[in-house]
């Protein structure tokens, strides 16, 4: 029997979805922040202050801002709109850098920069979740077609990106503030997210609609947190942030420990590209069992793997075993943002993805502070712990609790023809 176009949905053809590139061009500049600010605050107020622990306490600042106020972007954006949030949201970000900079070259206190640095976190625009939400208004369910096969390519793809924007960023941020000045990199950071947050507000025609209150629905209101899947989803991606923030403080513990800091980029770049091809890979696979089945293997995969890394002395094997440990994230990451889609109304998603995005950060801050804290009074390898201890955390909850990732209205069905309804499913 010959097969259909949509038994195995790839890139190309969710890359011809129409308006696609439309707002995909201007999200990846816009969507830097997450990966350049960062490195571009500890570079520069590393260079003014001479301390690495003052700038790393103004990136840590600026990471808990941004992960608390991210949630509350999102919300804002599902009921009024992703234009109306982010037009100001980008000028308000690109101010907030130019002030944190002009401070940190003046030789501003510490804690004028943990002032400025708060702003900036709340205002990182939430670009990446927004463009899911694009993706998920052009090919979700409505009540009169049923989810495109699409979805999950479409979650790949931005799990994709997402660590491409985390390869190139940082090393743009890096070469801009070592070979240019060391404020090059914020300021590239600003205009960018600046220029691409403007762009991608004009595109109107991909925007999600707007519930208004012309809709009398009383879910409208509703925080995407009153989903229990949401709350539990949360919860377990902070264990992804764990393991982000935990191996980026190790691997270059573990670099200097050994002599041999140049180590360090390879070992991460092997991580971060094992995690790419994962998803590359996960947008490429017509799956037979639900996104919530794989969220759990996935994380199954993640404990396992992560669970040597402490017992590795080696820079070829901790490099191979990174390897593994990112091939095992882009699974999990993308099936739960593709849960999201079936676990909350349109009029709420945006809101779920950056309750999402949020976790990884938090997850992230606090993964970094512990890592190298044991990795300071211990030795690089108990840094290693935390990444373990974070996904062995979440799977305990997503194990203990898998039966809240299945939509509440278990009787939700698309219309699929006259007379016929599929039901939606997740497992």
């Amino acid at each position: 029997m010959a097969s259909t176009v949509t038994d195995r949905p790839g890139y190309g053809q969710l890359l011809r979805t129409p308006g696609a590139w439309t707002f995909l061009l201007p999200g990846f500049a816009a969507r830097q922040p997450f990966a350049m600010l960062t490195i571009g605050i500890v570079l520069l107020v590393q260079h003014t202050t001479g301390s690495y622990g003052s700038a790393g306490a103004v990136a840590a600042v600026t990471g808990v801002s941004m992960a608390l106020f991210a949630p509350q972007t999102g919300k804002l954006a599902d009921r009024f709109g992703q234009r109306a949030v982010l037009l100001p949201g980008v000028l308000v970000h690109a101010a907030s850098v130019s002030v944190l900079t002009a401070l940190a070259l003046a030789g501003a206190p510490l804690w004028a920069l943990f002032v400025a640095a708060v702003p900036t976190g709340a205002s990182v625009p939430q670009v990446g979740p927004m463009v899911r939400a694009r993706w998920a208004a052009v090919l979700g369910a409505t009540p009169d077609r049923e989810a495109s096969p699409l979805m999950s390519t479409a979650a790949a793809f931005e799990s994709v990106t997402d660590e491409f924007t985390f390869v190139i960023g940082p090393v743009l941020a890096t070469a801009l503030c070592t070979g240019v000045h060391p404020a090059a990199g914020l300021i590239t950071e600003a205009a960018l997210t600046l220029v691409g947050g403007l762009l991608f507000a004009a595109q109107r025609r991909t925007q999600p609609a707007v519930r208004n209150a012309a809709s009398g629905t009383a879910q409208r209101h509703a925080s995407a947190l009153s989903v229990p899947g949401v709350r539990v989803l949360a919860v377990a991606f902070l264990g992804i942030g764990a393991v982000f923030g935990g191996m980026q403080v190790s691997l270059t513990a573990f670099a200097e420990e050994i002599g041999r800091p140049g180590a360090n980029g390879l070992m991460y770049g092997v991580f971060a590209a094992g995690n790419m091809l994962a998803g590359i890979a996960c947008g490429a696979i017509a799956w037979k069992i639900g996104p919530r089945r794989r969220l759990i293997v996935g994380y199954a995969a993640l404990t396992l793997t992560a669970s040597g890394l402490w017992a590795v002395h080696s820079v070829p094997l901790l490099a191979g075993l990174g390897l593994l440990v990112g091939l095992s994230i882009a699974p999990a990451l993308i099936s739960g943002y593709t849960l999201v889609e079936a676990l909350v109304p349109g009029s709420a998603r945006t809101e779920a993805f950056t309750w999402l995005t949020g976790s990884v950060a938090l997850g992230q801050a606090a993964a970094v502070t512990v890592a190298g804290r044991l990795a300071d009074a211990h030795g690089a390898s108990t840094g290693f712990l935390v990444p373990l201890a974070g996904t062995v955390l979440a799977l305990i909850i997503l194990v203990g609790l898998r039966s809240r990732l299945v939509p509440a209205a278990s009787g939700r069905t698309v219309t699929r023809g006259v007379g016929h309804r599929k039901p939606v499913t997740v497992d």
